[in-house]
């Protein structure tokens, strides 16, 4: 789940070559890989980072989106909390979800058992599945804005770029104030 975000972070300041273990450390000690707590030899390089602003999105620009439609918005929260089945555990956050919003729970992308990234045609069957339309831009929420990077890692994996994050996230649009929430599906 962090691993996306880093992955997202990186790739927003500009830093290209960035990869995810595929199942993490629990599956690279299942194989038997070595570990070690010893700092590794490394030479100092030069970075310089530049912020993509096309990366991110702001809440003006999610409300603007309501009226427009012109990005699609996916939820990676869990369905009871999109649905408002379920409560918010932060206090003072509403439940329900972003208007017009489309709901893929993040943890859809992996196999539960082994905690793997479901091959590139699941990935994209899920999304599709969820109502997403792979050819259109998107915007991917989430609670706080780390599983929406899942998300967008699992786009970028299907082959689609044109993704963008409500790094906000529903912390900021669930607080009491100036944006609509709506429950149910969604659909």
């Amino acid at each position: 789940m962090s691993a996306g975000r880093v992955w997202w972070t990186l790739r927003t300041f500009g830093h290209d070559k960035v990869a995810v273990l595929d199942g993490g450390l629990r599956k690279w000690l299942a194989e038997g890989r070595p570990v070690t707590d010893e700092v590794a030899p490394f030479s100092r390089g030069v970075f310089k980072a530049h912020f993509n602003p096309e990366a991110v999105r702001s809440k003006a620009q999610i409300l603007d989106n309501i009226a427009s439609r012109a990005e699609q918005v996916i939820d990676a929260r869990s369905a009871a909390r999109f649905t408002a089945t379920e409560k918010e555990a932060r206090p003072g956050l509403r439940s329900g979800h972003i208007p017009g919003s489309l709901n893929l729970p993040f943890n859809a992308l992996t196999n539960p058992q082994t905690g793997e990234l479901l091959d590139i045609p699941s990935i994209a069957k899920a999304f599709e599945q969820a109502g997403l339309d792979l050819s259109e831009p998107v915007i991917a929420s989430c609670g706080s804005g780390v599983t929406a990077a899942a998300l967008a890692f699992g786009l970028h994996l299907a082959g689609k770029d044109d993704v963008a994050i409500y790094d906000g996230a529903w912390t900021e649009w669930g607080q009491q104030g100036d944006t609509p929430v709506e429950t149910g599906d969604g659909k």
